[in-house]
């Protein structure tokens, strides 16, 4: 199933458009699950009253979150709307109606026993996901370019929704990430001279074949081992799997004494978010610094902190004496 022509066709059309890869896996998983649900018909001989009847399931009897129909919906627009060109027009779907959980905050002293706990050379991609607000594939994708020690700036390219965006750089975070650097680069040096480099974008690889040279190009954290690149077949470096931090987080989590909060990797972008809004920055301005095209996904932090007005206080609150 996952070679057929027509699989490869939907594949041809997301890379023609510089979809990620990240997004190509996950809008043929949701095709696939789709042609599944509905015993293998063809999407050609199919159409409006399928896709409802998918995303109503999925919805109903799945129990899936908000978002997660969002994908598998977005995924079927462009199977359809640029694929097939049959157009679903209004599909009258309304999404199941599912309170956002309030997300799992750390505080800054729990922060800093995990910091404590990783192993050195786990411990940079973590404190990244704090100090800057990232998402672990964020972090992960970091390439040496990406690193605005002038400004104090970190360049996120084509995230989630294909967005881009800049973020904090921790002031104590700049010699950790030149040492980083240095030793990417050095790995670089020695895979270029065996005609080796980073994985490259299709379109950049394929205009520039000599770019895996360049020092920018260079992942922070390059994976282990050479792979052949997804879509040119290339020998190259890629970034380290997410599953690399996961396994290190879980033996620093225990080893922290935290053991009565769900921790994972994301949960290091909610402190950062959290935190900076209990001191009292802008919502707006954590929105920016996140990439949410929503400020009320931002407004969710605010029902951490328990209040209905971040990093507002009282007038009562700033009397030296009160009446009582």
């Amino acid at each position: 199933m996952s070679s057929s022509p027509f699989l490869n066709q939907i594949r041809s059309e997301i890379r023609l458009r510089g979809y990620s890869i990240r997004t190509e896996k996950t809008y043929i998983f949701w095709i696939k699950r789709y042609i599944h649900f509905h015993r293998l018909q063809h999407p050609a001989d199919m159409g409006a009253a399928q896709v409802r009847q998918f995303l109503s399931h999925l919805a109903n009897n799945r129990s899936v979150a908000i978002n997660t129909q969002k994908t598998a919906l977005n995924a079927l627009a462009f199977l359809y709307n640029k694929v097939l060109q049959k157009p679903l027009g209004d599909l009258e779907f309304r999404h199941a109606k599912q309170e956002r959980q309030i997300p799992v905050v750390l505080s800054m002293d729990e922060i800093h026993r995990i910091l404590l706990a990783l192993p050195r050379d786990k411990r940079l991609i973590f404190e990244l996901l704090y100090s800057s607000g990232l998402r672990i594939s964020e972090a992960l994708r970091l390439r040496v370019k990406d690193i605005d020690f002038d400004h104090g700036a970190i360049q996120v390219c084509n995230s989630k929704g294909n967005k881009s965006r800049k973020t904090l750089l921790g002031q104590s975070l700049l010699k950790p990430l030149q040492r980083r650097i240095e030793q990417s680069l050095a790995l670089q040096q020695a895979d270029n001279s065996k005609g080796l480099g980073p994985s490259l974008p299709f379109a950049l690889g394929r205009k520039y074949p000599n770019a895996f040279r360049h020092r920018g190009w260079m992942f922070l954290f390059p994976s282990s081992a050479i792979c052949a690149h997804p879509v040119t077949g290339q020998l190259c470096r890629h970034h380290l799997h997410d599953s690399v931090a996961r396994k290190v987080l879980k033996p620093a989590l225990s080893k922290a004494g935290i053991d009565n909060k769900q921790v994972s990797c994301h949960t290091f972008r909610h402190s950062f978010a959290t935190h900076l809004l209990s001191s009292g920055v802008d919502i707006r301005t954590i929105q920016e610094l996140l990439g949410h095209s929503d400020v009320s996904t931002t407004q969710i932090y605010t029902q951490v902190l328990g209040q209905s007005f971040a990093g507002v206080q009282s007038p009562l609150d700033k009397l030296k004496t009160t009446t009582f």
